[in-house]
């Protein structure tokens, strides 16, 4: 298949998958998406690809979900909301649940979506410059894929989502489990690889059934039902749309995104 939105190539038993709008900040698309979940079964189905490796191209890993795609055709109401948020979930949830391991490498900001997209793969390495957070709340959005609990636990959960936090740094990142390694700017890459590579020598029926065994420890202590259930609310939170994503939005038809960040921005400040 050709890609136009990502790239994925073979380096030996590696895949790399590169999120591939750079002046976007690789925004997730509906187009993206898609073929993210295609470039995800045709490494499902090589069987010379023992690990995956996921990338983003230009400064950012992912900004998250592309807000200007909702600018310009906004779903109006339950109905209209349902298959947009669950193509995004499953966009983000198709690398945990990938049979093969799966290293996100993160360079700049990763974002909202593309924050989670970050941490459901089994194993995030960040560069020092990298930023991660969930500022969905600032413009009236609920966050799709709720993996925060899981990892930092409820309470910093609750911080970073109901404030909307986006200037996480790799090191606090770190500290509270929503990544495992920090290396120095630029080098996220490499390390990722090298991760990868450890990983692919191991027989990889023995990779597929340890990953499961992890993965389905969580699904017994609720992980797929807390998920399912958070998207649901998330669905009527967009169903019934708030005022300040109508705002945001208005904001990013008439001026573009750096004024709709203006406006979400001046309201917090004090």
């Amino acid at each position: 298949m050709a890609y136009e939105t990502v790239t994925l190539e073979r380096e030996g038993a590696l895949g790399l998958l590169t999120l591939n709008r750079p002046g976007r900040l690789n925004a997730l698309s509906k187009q993206m998406l898609e073929e993210i979940e295609a470039a995800c079964a045709a490494v499902e189905a090589d069987e010379a690809i023992r690990a995956l490796v996921v990338a983003g191209a230009g400064e950012a890993f992912s900004a998250g979900f592309d807000l200007q795609d909702q600018a310009a055709d906004t779903p109006q109401g339950r109905e209209a909301w349902a298959p947009v948020l669950r193509r995004d979930f499953e966009g983000v949830m198709r690398f945990w649940r990938l049979s093969k391991p799966t290293v996100a490498a993160v360079e700049g900001p990763a974002l909202a979506g593309g924050c989670e997209m970050a941490i459901a793969c089994d194993i995030t390495v960040a560069g020092a410059d990298a930023i991660f957070g969930e500022p969905e709340v600032k413009f009236g959005a609920g966050v799709v894929v709720m993996l925060l609990p899981w990892l930092v636990g409820p309470k910093k959960a609750k911080e970073i989502a109901f404030l909307g936090l986006d200037r996480i740094g790799a090191d606090e990142a770190r500290e509270i489990g929503l990544i495992n390694r920090v290396v120095p700017a630029g080098a996220a890459l490499a390390e990722a690889k090298e991760i990868a590579r450890r990983i692919a020598v191991v027989d990889p029926m023995v990779m597929r059934r340890t990953k499961q065994q992890i993965n389905e420890s969580l699904s017994v202590a609720g992980f797929d039902e807390a998920l399912e259930r958070a998207l649901a609310i998330d669905l009527e939170l967009e169903g019934e749309g708030s005022d300040d994503k109508r705002a945001f939005l208005e904001a990013l038809r008439a001026g573009g995104l750096r004024a709709a960040l203006a406006w979400r921005d001046r309201r917090f400040e004090r």
